[in-house]
């Protein structure tokens, strides 16, 4: 794509801008009429189209449509690997791209969700879009059948190449590309077996890694419009506040001022030619802040909230087993641990931007979203058009991680674009505004309590969550008679919900009774990735460990004694305890860990030193999972190595704290991220024992820092509770 482009709607969606025929599975979607926004001929004259998911030029060039966002985990090529499977075509001549919400709205929702988070991009849509491939081959096979006026059962098809047996003439796809227009989609569609996979479960090249390598990739923060501006701007800084007043005399007249705006009731922007002259004219802006709810709000003083949940009379019962009391009253040996975990932001590398065109006819946004449809909302409702008249170009994230599920930013760049109709202005957020205005991850205290008989048998266990909810601060009408399921990550028992059951605990205990004391600060959640399957997996796992010790017991053995029910976690916990050899006195100290969650059963096994000064070194990490179906055993590795580096950021370093209603930490100098010298070595075995579909990105982060936090134990003999390990000493001096 050129440094300077000036797309039109269609130009956009063109892509590849090749000759053919695009082509998919919902027959619901008419042919094309010539007009349609799905390609264009390289002449400029559209081409006739099927339906929604593959696009084949007469260079035999397959584009696959992609409505899934893609931020760094590998979605594009995943999905595109589930279409080029069933439909047959050659690996080497795929390419990808996004068709837009506003084409989703107007086409029926033909590609349905956009929304990517939850690890779902692949397991929620896998079976439609493989189901898009396989009807566009067997559409393919009968036009070449027509074209030869044979029985179509006499047609095969390999890597775009179709075949007639009998007479052995052979049609490549891009030569029946435009045939397959005319022929009615099938009614029935069968998948491949798993048997018959080629390119799904293999290691091929990523579609987007050589445009990253050769700086080609376009991400929102480089877009560039023929004519745009730039605006720069600031929000309250603390929880609740708005814009009381503001004094623009000593910035209006700075170079390149075009605009000083308020912006909704709680920031105000600089619109300039340069982004810096925006950003530079902003700070000489004076703005009084008026306080709010929650402008007074402390991380230290919820500190006594959170601890009062661990004890409070009422809580919400999440699950439940068994004769909880009756265990602990004749129990031997009665272990108990209170564990915390704080706010955490996303801290994406890219920060918060969006580039918006608006006039009295129509609203344009190009972003960087992981929901391109709530982005699509968001953007019809702050320029005040009808959504019809208004579309979202989606682009490749650098980091989303949950945060750009949120649509906050699209807002704001529409509201601004409003007051300069015609003008594509792109906002751009300063990295300390990206660390103020984050949807964080809540902050949760847990008191854990175990019971031990004579023996060292655990015959109950309880853990009283006491914090934060997602759910209550973002979606309030999903919580389920006031509890919050998602609270339970990892802990839920099966059958609580039918959507919940990748989130259920696969141990299997006498008596259980796991509760959550909701507890909410003025600090606006977010779903940060694996969200609050990160801290259940240390509550759970470090405990157990505890307990394990506590009895006596090998905490390998001892996992696997409540394991019993659940073969596929055993499988992966002993095969990353083999792989990192569990019992070698090699003067390493290992620490274990397994959890199911996003529908994916994981384990991870650490190995650490611990100097005399306590100094921590992690040597590796080996991480076993069983997502059911691998797409890409590379992509996987990669995902797994990349979800530790984000645990064990958190772990090691990652804490928001306020003051005064203020976000303390503003930049990655006080909120920083594992560099590559302390980053472990990590191991991945991907042990996929199918029937099932898994997710793959958020699953592996859980279980990096309790292997972690249990190896320091086995190192030292220390337990840390509480997290971010950084200040505290990791040996007693």
């Amino acid at each position: 794509m050129a440094d300077t482009i000036n797309l039109s709607r269609r130009g956009f969606i063109i892509g590849t801008g090749a000759t053919g025929l695009t082509i998919g599975i919902l027959a619901a979607c008419s042919p094309g009429t010539g007009d349609s926004e799905g390609d264009a001929a390289a002449t400029g004259e559209p081409n006739p189209e099927v339906n929604a998911w593959v696009h084949i030029g007469d260079d035999d060039v397959v584009t696959i449509r992609i409505a899934r966002s893609e931020m760094g985990q590998g979605t594009l090529t995943g999905l595109a690997q589930l279409v080029a499977e069933e439909l047959e075509c050659d690996w080497d001549k795929v390419v990808t791209e996004y068709p837009t919400p506003g084409e989703n709205l107007k086409r029926d929702r033909v590609w349905r969700d956009f929304s990517t988070g939850g690890s779902r991009g692949i397991r929620n849509s896998q079976d439609y879009v493989r189901e898009g491939g396989a009807a566009a081959r067997m559409m393919l096979v009968q036009a070449a059948a027509n074209r030869w006026d044979v029985p179509v059962g006499e047609c095969s098809v390999e890597k775009g190449v179709i075949t007639h047996g009998p007479s052995g003439n052979e049609l490549r796809y891009g030569e029946v590309a435009e045939d397959a227009a005319s022929v009615e989609p099938p009614a029935n569609v069968a998948l491949k077996d798993p048997s018959e996979w080629k390119i799904i479960g293999q290691p091929v090249k990523r579609l987007d890694t050589a445009d990253k390598v050769t700086g080609k990739q376009l991400y929102g923060a480089d877009i560039q419009l023929d004519g745009m501006v730039n605006a720069a701007i600031k929000a309250a800084p603390m929880r609740g506040g708005t814009v009381q007043s503001f004094d623009a005399s000593s910035a209006e007249g700075m170079p390149g001022v075009q605009k000083v705006m308020q912006v909704g009731d709680t920031a105000v922007a600089v619109v300039a030619d340069k982004w810096w002259n925006a950003q530079k004219a902003l700070d000489a802006v004076q703005i009084e802040w008026a306080p709010g709810e929650g402008s007074d709000f402390s991380s230290a003083a919820f500190e006594a909230d959170l601890d009062e949940g661990l004890t409070a009379e009422e809580a919400y019962v999440g699950n439940q087993v068994g004769d909880v009391d009756a265990a602990f009253e004749n129990a031997a040996q009665v272990i108990e641990a209170s564990y915390n975990a704080p706010h955490q932001n996303h801290a994406c590398m890219e920060p918060m931007n969006a580039t918006a065109v608006w006039t009295e006819e129509k609203c344009e946004v190009w972003c960087p979203t992981q929901n391109g449809e709530a982005a699509l909302a968001a953007t019809a409702e702050a320029a005040g058009l009808p959504i019809e008249q208004c579309d979202v170009y989606k682009l490749l994230l650098g980091g989303g991680f949950g945060r750009r599920g949120m649509s906050d930013y699209v807002t704001q760049a529409v509201t601004i674009a409003k007051e300069m109709p015609g003008t594509p202005v792109k906002l751009l957020w300063t990295r300390e505004e990206d660390m103020e205005q984050g949807f964080y991850h809540p902050t949760t205290k847990a008191r854990c309590q175990g019971a031990l008989d004579a023996d060292g048998k655990l015959t109950g266990i309880k853990i009283r969550l006491s914090g934060q909810s997602i759910l209550a601060g973002l979606m309030p009408q999903a919580l389920t008679d006031g509890m919050d399921p998602y609270a339970f990550q990892g802990l839920l028992p099966s059958g609580f919900d039918e959507r919940a059951e990748d989130q259920t605990l696969k141990y299997t205990y006498p008596a259980v009774l796991f509760e959550h004391a909701m507890r909410n600060p003025p600090v606006r959640p977010g779903f940060w990735r694996g969200v609050n399957a990160n801290q259940n997996a240390i509550y759970l796992e470090c405990f157990m460990d505890e307990l394990a010790h506590a009895a006596g017991r090998d905490p390998l053995e001892f996992r696997l004694e409540y394991m019993t029910d659940s073969p596929k976690l055993a499988a992966v916990l002993e095969a990353a305890a083999e792989k990192s050899g569990w019992g070698n006195d090699d003067g390493k100290a290992r620490g274990l860990c397994a959890f199911y969650s996003f529908g994916s059963y994981t384990a991870a096994c650490a190995e650490v030193t611990v100097s005399d000064e306590g100094e921590l070194k992690i040597h590796r990490i080996v991480a076993a999972t069983d997502p059911g179906y691998g797409v890409n055993p590379q992509q996987i590795d990669a995902q797994v190595a990349g979800s530790f580096v984000y645990g064990l950021s958190a772990a090691l370093y990652g804490e928001i704290t306020f003051e005064n209603g203020e976000t303390v930490q503003k930049n990655f100098d006080s909120y920083p991220s594992m560099r590559l010298a302390a980053m472990p070595e990590v191991e991945t075995i991907v042990m996929p024992s199918g029937g099932f579909w898994g997710g793959v990105g958020e699953p592996t982060i859980a279980v990096a820092a309790p292997a972690v936090l249990n190896a320091i134990y086995a190192a030292t003999g220390k337990r840390i509770r509480k997290l971010p390990i950084k200040d505290q000493p990791l040996r007693d001096a």
